[in-house]
């Protein structure tokens, strides 16, 4: 090794297997020169190499298994490099057997550029992102980005997300984009101009546009750069040059009903996008009105993200009719919209197109038990597949309880279930739990802040610890009485970890409609109140889940 710690007692761990030193390179090349032209088995059945062909076979065996080592190292650190010795001892080996099996090249072989042996693996990747959030000058840009201007590089992939470029920066890095544009099928430049003034943020987006315009793009990412309209705008040239997008997103990026108009204007088809993500955006109705046209020209749409974005029901009404046209969905997030009830039948509406579908996030759009009801109900007879189902902080009461979980009994496939922040109470919770009983697949149910008491939390924690490879419930924020906790753990003593915290819980806690007779509660006898709930329990717990309503 080109290094050795003298003090190798105190510090044994300091000697590097990898990368080997060149000396190490070098015999091992001489070795396999001799390989190649001494006599053995192979040699006698094959042919012995020339000295000049050994060496050159030898050199080139050792560069491809030096370079093959070292990317799987970068990849994988693996502290001392050991992993990476053997890799490089592996793949000599195997080459080398190879080149032996072939026996010497005639004169015509040689003059090929092609061999059987593969070429080394070259990076496609280019990421910036790692490091430190901060500033990057003209300097460091040259530097940083020197691989990408190496002649004949292989990057197809590009993230310059993380780095603030300044107008400097980005002069520098234009002609390298040019250079590459028409090999690049992936472009992630979020957060890119964080903390520089809209001027100079405007300026760096149109260097970077003009320089990527005219690229045949798979997929681009401009989230968390507070576009706004100019933003957009200022990107219009790559925006406008795209035809093939398949993956677009514009999370985080200020995206208002001006700028999201601007979206629709700018890109000319949307014809192959599958997956189109905008999140805390401030597009409100008439902005979500122009996302529904993408929307609409989108038919191959897989993943459609629209949460956050102050969508009220008109725009969500459009949005959900739009979505009629997606029919291979998979994975839908409206979350934290203001849809209502009527966004919610609109909704139950669009569920029938969509049979695949594998991911719904329906949390805090205000539908209530009408459009709960609707949606449930829609969805009972389509997506047969669906893992994933979020209906939390909607105002769900015990009135759409036997529809919601006739619904979910029908879904075998779920692996997390959450309706938080309802107010299902032990009579919603008791039919959700029979629902769930023969889901096997099923990893997560939370169930938090829903009235829960004693009788609803015990039937819930009984079902769930049964099933093999569940993960976590969440019952926190309810109102379960002490005896009701200590039932609840003891059910889940052989699996603690699988028990969400109970530190929110109010054994105390009253629903509004309690409010009403609170002198008579007071006066009620705590042990009587027990049993009403284990009553409440066992009556319950023999409801049967109408899976026909």
């Amino acid at each position: 090794m080109d290094f050795v710690n003298t003090n190798l007692e105190c510090r044994p761990l300091s000697i590097k297997l990898w990368p080997p030193s060149d000396n190490t390179r070098n015999m091992l090349v001489e070795r396999m020169t001799s390989n190649l032209t001494s006599k053995s088995f192979f040699t006698q059945k094959y042919g012995t190499l020339s000295k000049e062909e050994a060496t050159d076979e030898s050199k080139r065996i050792e560069d491809i298994a030096f370079a093959t080592a070292n990317q799987n190292y970068e990849n994988h650190p693996d502290g001392d490099g050991s992993a990476a010795v053997q890799l490089y001892a592996k793949e000599c080996s195997r080459l080398l057997l190879e080149v032996l099996k072939r026996g010497p090249r005639v004169e015509a072989d040689k003059e090929e550029v092609g061999s059987d042996i593969t070429s080394p693996p070259r990076e496609t990747f280019f990421d910036i992102s790692k490091g430190r959030r901060e500033f990057i000058e003209a300097e460091e840009a040259e530097e940083l980005l020197n691989p990408l201007k190496e002649p004949g590089n292989s990057y197809t992939k590009i993230c310059l997300s993380n780095r603030s470029f300044g107008l400097e920066a980005a002069r520098v890095t234009e002609p390298i984009l040019v250079s590459l544009k028409d090999q690049l099928k992936e472009v992630d430049l979020s957060d890119f101009i964080a903390g520089r003034t809209e001027s100079e943020a405007l300026e760096v987006m149109k260097l970077f546009s003009d320089a990527l315009g005219g690229s045949v793009l798979r997929s681009l990412n401009l989230s968390n750069n507070a576009l706004g309209e100019k933003g957009v705008r200022a990107f219009g040239s790559l925006l406008k040059s795209q035809t093939c997008l398949e993956e677009l997103y514009l999370m985080n990026d200020g995206i208002s009903k001006e700028a999201a108009q601007a979206v629709s204007e700018l890109i000319p088809s949307t014809d192959k996008l599958r997956v189109l993500q905008f999140h805390n955006n401030m597009t409100g109705d008439e902005g979500a009105l122009a996302i529904a046209e993408i929307v609409k020209c989108s038919p191959l749409l897989e993943d459609f993200r629209c949460s956050s974005s102050r969508i009220d029901s008109e725009g969500g009404v459009a949005l959900c009719i739009a979505l009629e046209t997606c029919t291979n969905l998979k994975k839908l997030d409206l979350r934290d919209n203001m849809l209502g009830v009527e966004g919610g039948f609109a909704l139950s509406k669009s569920l029938a197109y969509h049979v695949d579908l594998k991911e719904l996030y329906l949390s805090y759009l205000n539908l209530e038990d009408e459009g709960a009801i609707a949606i449930a109900n829609a969805l009972k007879d389509t997506a047969p597949a669906l893992e994933v189902l979020e209906m939390a902080g909607n105002d769900i009461t015990t009135e759409a309880a036997s529809v919601l979980a006739a619904c979910i009994a029908k879904k075998s496939h779920l692996t997390s279930l959450n309706l938080a922040e309802n107010e299902l109470k032990d009579e919603g919770t008791i039919l959700i739990s029979k629902a769930l009983e023969g889901h096997i697949k099923i990893k997560e149910v939370d169930m938090s802040t829903n009235l829960i008491r004693r009788a609803g939390a015990r039937v819930l924690a009984q079902t769930m610890v049964q099933k093999p490879g569940f993960v976590l419930l969440n019952i926190n924020g309810n109102f379960i009485s002490d005896e009701g906790i200590d039932e609840v753990k003891d059910i889940f003593k052989k699996h603690p970890d699988m028990l969400g915290p109970l530190d929110e819980n109010d054994p105390e806690g009253v629903d509004g409609n309690e409010d009403e007779d609170e002198d008579e509660d007071e006066d009620k006898d705590p042990v009587a109140d027990e049993n009403d709930e284990d009553e409440l329990g066992s009556k319950l717990k023999n409801l049967e889940v109408d899976q026909e309503t």
